[in-house]
């Protein structure tokens, strides 16, 4: 098993032993470590708290951007859609994982496997129901205000 991955599954590990889920992410840069994150869902109230964006939050606020293409994402666990979505926005293109979302749910952490089939539905027939509300007639509309700005420079 790759070095990272290691560190990955050590993190993870440590983790659950201090109380957390079992989930350890490790982002790399050129060989190097440049952040590391466990799930912190039982420190903090903060359903975000996965490990994957754990480690982002850090490289990008040490890092002072919001670019990190060319870096590698090693996690324990297959990442959920949440994570993968802010490894898009983020840059991030390489990401190994150890635990597929099979195996989590199979020990009650299933909850990635169930969003997995909810985005298969048509967006009508999803848990969370989206409804459209437009702007109202007159109302400032902040992507026209967004998009003015950067024309603008």
């Amino acid at each position: 098993m790759d070095q990272f991955m290691k560190r990955a599954v050590q993190i993870a590990a440590e983790n659950v032993r201090e109380g957390g889920e079992p989930f350890g992410a490790v982002l790399v840069n050129k060989g190097e470590i440049i952040a590391e994150g466990v799930n912190e869902l039982h420190k903090r109230y903060d359903i975000s708290g996965h490990a994957e964006l754990i480690a982002i939050r850090k490289a990008q606020a040490d890092l002072q951007t919001h670019d990190l293409s060319g870096y590698t994402m090693y996690a324990s666990g297959e990442p959920c859609p949440m994570c993968i979505t802010s490894m898009y926005y983020s840059g991030i293109r390489d990401a190994y994982y150890c635990a597929s979302i099979q195996e989590t749910a199979n020990v009650g952490l299933g909850a990635s496997k169930i969003l997995y089939e909810d985005f298969k539905n048509p967006p009508e027939e999803r848990i969370i129901t989206m409804k459209h509300m437009p702007l109202e007639q007159g109302q400032e509309n902040p992507m026209k205000l967004w998009k003015e700005r950067n024309q603008n420079g």
